[in-house]
């Protein structure tokens, strides 16, 4: 992948987590390789799914806690300190179904004010795909497995368990249409 917009991302996704939290960059770097293999069977922009996958958890970085939900505090962190493209701070903020857990936590409506949701149905199910379809180690795994792995970490009653709870239908749902549209585009 050369292009500028995934290319910068990397790097910026690298400087943010790869030494304070090595797992995450493992995880970061699994979703942002998941993202360059859908893009070749989907009819969407690659470039701009490859940067918001590499760039979905940069919120996590320790420097960039501010309400202590990472979609959030990521894509403001994109948008303000690096002017970054608006679909990819909208992904971002968005990504895996995020407006749910938003609401867990009181959020929602500060996230659907400062970054709506990308009307791209291709490119949002193509993150959740490529997030869901990734270990927290940055391996594959099926999307079930990743769910109860959630579950299992986090814990059934805890806000992201919750989330996790309400947003599972809707995940599985969005990485059969991703995978319906990548196997009708083979490469």
């Amino acid at each position: 992948m050369v292009d500028h917009e995934a290319s910068w991302a990397w790097r910026l996704a690298r400087s943010e987590l790869e030494l304070p939290l090595p797992r995450r960059w493992a995880h970061s770097q699994g979703v942002g390789r998941a993202a360059i293999a859908a893009a070749a069977g989907l009819d969407c922009n690659s470039e701009l799914l490859v940067a918001a996958a590499i760039l979905h958890d940069v919120g996590y970085a320790p420097r960039l806690v501010v309400t202590g939900f990472h979609p959030l505090d990521g894509a403001r962190f994109l948008r303000d300190e690096h002017q970054a493209d608006q679909r990819v701070t909208r992904l971002v903020a968005n990504h895996t179904f995020a407006l749910l857990e938003a609401d867990e936590r009181g959020l929602q409506a500060q996230l659907a004010a400062e970054f709506p949701i990308l009307d791209d149905q291709v490119l949002v199910d193509a993150l959740t795909y490529c997030d869901m379809t990734t270990t927290p180690d940055g391996g594959p795994t099926t999307a079930a497995d990743r769910i109860h792995e959630i579950l299992t970490r986090y814990g059934r009653d805890t806000t992201v368990g919750r989330f996790m709870q309400r947003a599972a239908t809707n995940i599985l749902e969005a990485v059969f249409r991703t995978e319906e549209a990548m196997a009708a585009h083979p490469r």
